[in-house]
């Protein structure tokens, strides 16, 4: 009877731990899943993560800013947890979310919120976009270059400052032109208005820009192409859009940001709080492959290599444009 009895007890823990088990969930922001860009690094880590684990990610796409809180919501009364939400502009829907649903996990790519049920996740977009910059300075012919931001928010301002910073590091007599696309949310998939500044700054004597702007950036992409200059993409790996004339991409592992937050959660090793990750924590980079390896030269590949190593040990501080809204350097 006592073995019998164990048996049961162990079958009612399995049971009640299966039953308590959530599944995991992400929303993605308006420029939707597969818009090579920011979203699809996050759908990246989301696909990796069912491929090992075996585990289905229930997504959901808004079409509008009200929809946002309204799929969390929905979400999180069905019992998913951990939600990942990408991107800045869902904070305010993810704080009052996680207020009314204290027991479900949240984790906030590219925002902070200090709750207790949510994980911010924020990246060190400046060391990785000094990389770049110095890379730009690198193999541009005119000593003139471009940065194009989405949204003009401080965020997006410390890539450019990230940027300019490098350049400057690269070559001091540089001249960095910067336009911003716009002041809302639009801004980042307007490729129309990306294709229209970067040919502005072209004819202005820039030949190399960098798009820090989501969809917007593949007008950017598209206009370097045209007029046989050279264009830098974001977020994820988009060296393949358009080979031969994408110098390179600041990479941003917001895939291993959902990757691990799914990890985690499974393992019981989830916490909440602010994570942040850049160079050392293998959270930002340079991307060199097959597609645009013609491009950089072993001199190029060494002296970035070098400024990597410096950024990471301190020898070279790159100032963070989001610690006082400057870009002093």
């Amino acid at each position: 009877m006592k073995g019998v009895f164990l048996a049961s007890v162990t079958a009612l823990a399995i049971s009640s731990s299966m039953a308590q088990a959530a599944d995991p969930a992400v929303v993605y922001d308006q420029a939707g899943k597969f818009d090579k860009s920011f979203n699809e690094g996050v759908y990246n880590g989301v696909k990796k993560y069912t491929t090992d684990s075996g585990v289905q990610v229930r997504e959901f796409e808004p079409k509008n800013e009200a929809q946002v809180e309204q799929g969390l919501r929905r979400l999180a009364k069905r019992g998913y947890s951990p939600i990942v939400t990408v991107g800045f502009n869902m904070t305010s829907a993810v704080e009052k979310v996680a207020k009314d649903f204290p027991k479900i996990n949240f984790t906030l790519i590219d925002g902070v919120i200090d709750l207790p049920n949510v994980q911010s996740v924020v990246f060190k977009e400046h060391e990785g976009s000094f990389l770049v910059g110095a890379l730009a300075a690198m193999a541009s012919k005119t000593d003139t270059v471009g940065f194009i931001g989405g949204m003009d928010i401080p965020l997006i301002r410390k890539f450019g400052c990230g940027y300019e910073q490098g350049v400057k590091y690269a070559s001091s007599s540089a001249t960095v032109l910067q336009n911003m696309t716009g002041s809302t949310g639009a801004a980042f998939n307007d490729p129309t208005k990306g294709s229209e500044l970067a040919k502005s700054q072209f004819s202005k004597g820039a030949d190399v820009v960098f798009a820090a702007a989501g969809g917007t950036g593949m007008g950017v992409y598209q206009a370097a192409k045209d007029e046989g200059k050279l264009a830098i993409g974001v977020d994820s790996n988009q060296n393949h859009i358009q080979p031969g004339t994408m110098l390179t991409s600041m990479v941003k592992r917001v895939d291993q940001a959902a990757y691990n937050t799914y990890k985690d959660a499974a393992a019981g090793t989830w916490k909440s709080g602010l994570v942040v990750l850049g160079l050392a924590q293998g959270g930002v980079d340079w991307a060199l492959d097959d597609n645009n390896a013609g491009l950089i030269t072993a001199d190029m590949k060494a002296k970035i290599k070098d400024i990597r190593a410096k950024i990471i040990s301190g020898d070279i501080k790159v100032h963070d444009y989001m610690s006082d809204n400057t870009c002093n350097y």
